[in-house]
């Protein structure tokens, strides 16, 4: 149980990465149009369209991904209790 949780945990870490890395790619032009952008693209869309539903700031800034970011985070921090319980 442990061990799967640490995984699942190693794999969240993983993915925030794979977020900010697809934020950053959005401010180079053409790299989310990449191989490796559009492959980016399908493993962390589903998730960010979530949290689509909160309007840019001023119309322009996208802070979705920031608000992405954070959930994810508090959902490492709770799965990290939770292994700390289990010790």
């Amino acid at each position: 149980m442990l061990e799967i949780l640490s995984w699942i945990i190693r794999i969240a870490h993983y993915y925030e990465y794979a977020i900010v890395i697809y934020v950053l790619m959005s401010w180079l032009p053409g790299a989310q149009q990449s191989v490796f952008g559009k492959w980016l693209q399908r493993i962390v869309s589903p998730y960010l369209n979530l949290f689509r539903i909160i309007p840019p700031i001023g119309g322009m800034i996208d802070i979705s991904p920031i608000v992405a970011i954070l959930a994810l985070n508090f959902a490492i921090s709770g799965l990290s209790h939770l292994v700390l319980i289990f010790l």
